[in-house]
């Protein structure tokens, strides 16, 4: 097996000042573990937390090989912008559990990031921004709609349309990419609409595993097919189906509209996506944040949307989630630029 090779990973010695750090989310008695770096060791910097996208993350977003926040900090910090990233909670050094966690728990974690950045001299407490990658792109909204503290925003591939209706055009998007039959597209699109409509209409998780395991049997009776390339048994697979639609994170996800939200956002926001993501489709969501921030009265909006590249703003071929390990980019330079360049932007 050939080894993975990173290039853009950075290594010792840095060119700037990087110390582990840890802060304490108070409310929820957690402690969250994460990486300060620093343009130099003194000084007033203006500065950005990093939010994860969605899942398990570590303080560099670390997945299939890939570490895009360590990149994009260390791009950033010689750009001259501190940089906060941390661990989710329950992940790697911070404490918490991450299994029962919603988007709103988030949030709290975020919040607690930036009380911890106000307590260090060297960081320049009206130039505070927040840049979310993928679900992370929900929360800096969340966090900046309440918060004076916050300077500016940077959505990477953010959402703009409802967590069901993304889930829906994610899952038709990919299927396409893979050569899915049209027929077989659609029929997968509305039994999965229909499970998601179940969801939006429940107000009780007990009763929601009780209505989705009779509907995942109705349908399984239907569509015998599309348990046979499992290998599971009927029970296991409905079980596995039922526990995953009935999260607490998912739940929230498929009911969450970011609109409600972008419309209170009034600091400057950067929203910028991969022609080529498949998972969070660069067109429709860049022009639902925009058209929903300019409702809110918010003109201080720059969309850009980059050709060839994908969720991860990786260059690529398909997009598809089956290349990202492939690829040896792990965060293309023009994306990189795009962020430092606009950031840099919002100081003077």
């Amino acid at each position: 097996m050939k080894p993975i090779v990173r290039p853009q990973e950075p290594t010792k010695p840095y060119s700037y000042y990087s110390e582990d750090v840890k802060f304490e989310n108070t409310k929820d008695k957690i402690v969250l573990a994460g990486t300060l770096t620093l343009p130099k060791k003194v000084g007033n910097f203006p500065a950005v937390v990093l939010i994860s996208g969605s899942g398990t993350q570590n303080r560099d977003e670390e997945l299939l090989g890939h570490k895009p926040f360590f990149v994009l900090a260390d791009h950033l910090t010689k750009s001259g912008i501190a940089v906060l990233r941390f661990d989710d909670r329950g992940t790697a050094k911070s404490t918490g559990d991450f299994a029962t966690a919603t988007s709103l728990d988030f949030v709290i974690d975020v919040e607690y990031a930036i009380k911890y950045l106000q307590t260090r001299k060297e960081i320049n407490k009206k130039r505070i921004g927040l840049v979310g990658h993928s679900e992370g792109g929900i929360i800096a909204p969340m966090v900046a709609a309440e918060s004076k503290d916050i300077n500016f925003i940077v959505l990477l591939a953010g959402m703009g349309i409802p967590g069901d209706q993304l889930l829906l055009l994610q899952q038709e998007l990919i299927g396409k990419a893979m050569g899915v039959s049209e027929e077989e597209l659609q029929k997968t699109r509305s039994i999965n609409k229909a499970a998601f409509d179940i969801i939006i209409k429940s107000t009780n998780t007990e009763s929601l595993k009780t209505e989705l395991t009779n509907y995942i049997k109705q349908t399984l009776k239907d569509n015998p097919e599309s348990i046979e390339s499992t290998g599971m048994i009927e029970t296991d697979f409905i079980k596995l189906q039922v526990n995953q639609l009935t999260s607490p994170w998912i739940q929230y996800f498929i009911k969450y509209d970011p609109s409600s939200i972008l419309e209170k956002v009034k600091c400057p926001i950067l929203a910028i996506n991969g022609e080529k993501n498949l998972q969070v489709p660069a067109k429709v969501n860049l022009y639902t944040i925009e058209k929903t921030l300019k409702k809110g009265g918010n003109d201080k909006v720059t969309i850009k949307e980059l050709p060839n590249l994908n969720h991860l703003f990786q260059k690529c071929e398909t997009g598809l989630p089956n290349e990202y390990a492939t690829i040896e980019q792990t965060f293309s330079p023009i994306a990189l630029e795009e962020i430092s360049k606009w950031i840099i932007k919002q100081m003077k």
